[in-house]
């Protein structure tokens, strides 16, 4: 054999080069097969795109989607008079700890009422659409913060910040499907659904015990963190994916457990 055949030979056998996912087939691998995207994005340079516009898209659904579901006026009422009986609930605790008169507790929810309804039309949907992307923004950047700490120096991966918010960013598709299933449920029922819990579907107060337990039995939330946690593995390098798990689903067990506790004696901090 000549050293032509023999070259032939090793260009055949040879594998052949991996080809970058398009944005598309990314988003597609996130809800089919997250393991190997995930794999094949750490092995490119990680892009912005990958993150901004995934997250972007989750706050523009969940924008879009509040504006739909506020424009049933049953569920408008419904929302404004559990809006008005947290605050009602605050006040009251004010007026118990000595620090508000009742009189003084009654004029503050009177003018919060008259706000309520004063930027209740398009000002007020400008204003909820405008906080939701800043608020959005803000939450996922220190969320993924926090796991990049966790996992950069309690797990010793070997990864960016960047990875990070790749693989949390991607992860918003899936957040994407909840948005959609819980605006659809809100018209149904003609009530608010904030996610596809059991919490949800029950109506059941996630400000008990009993409610925040049943507020974690979300399907497509516990899909959503099974693949963020294969995400980590395989954007810090990692050939295990069990102490991701541990990882990922403790701090989202013990932070909304701490957030439970701080709703006790802050009830601004109940999102549920």
């Amino acid at each position: 054999m000549d050293n032509n055949d023999t070259n032939e030979v090793v260009e055949q056998t040879s594998a052949p080069e991996e080809v970058e996912l398009s944005h598309s087939d990314k988003m597609i691998g996130i809800l089919s097969e997250p393991s190997k995207t995930f794999e094949s994005l750490s092995k490119f340079p990680l892009k912005t795109i990958d993150w901004l516009l995934p997250i972007f898209l989750l706050l523009l659904f969940v924008a879009v989607s509040r504006i739909i579901v506020l424009n049933n006026d049953e569920i408008k009422f419904d929302v404004k008079q559990k809006q008005i009986a947290k605050i009602e609930e605050g006040l009251q605790k004010s007026v118990e700890d000595g620090t508000l008169t009742q009189q003084e507790a009654d004029q503050r929810l009177d003018t919060i009422q008259e706000q309520m309804d004063k930027f209740g039309g398009t000002i007020g949907t400008v204003i909820q659409t405008v906080s939701i992307f800043i608020v959005g923004f803000i939450i996922f950047f220190i969320t993924t913060g926090i796991y990049y700490l966790f996992v950069k120096f309690l797990l010793k991966g070997e990864g960016t910040y960047s990875g990070a918010l790749v693989a949390n960013g991607l992860t918003a598709y899936i957040g994407i499907i909840t948005v959609i299933v819980a605006a659809i449920l809100s018209l149904v029922f003609s009530r608010m659904f904030n996610d596809v819990s059991i919490a949800a579907f029950m109506n059941a107060d996630k400000s008990t015990i009993l409610g925040f337990i049943l507020g974690k039995l979300d399907i497509i939330t516990i899909w959503a963190y099974i693949v963020l946690s294969v995400g980590f593995a395989k954007m810090f390098k990692s050939a295990s994916t069990g102490k991701y798990y541990g990882l990922v689903f403790g701090l989202w067990i013990i932070g909304s457990f701490i957030l439970f506790l701080l709703s006790k004696s802050f009830p601004f901090l109940n999102f549920g």
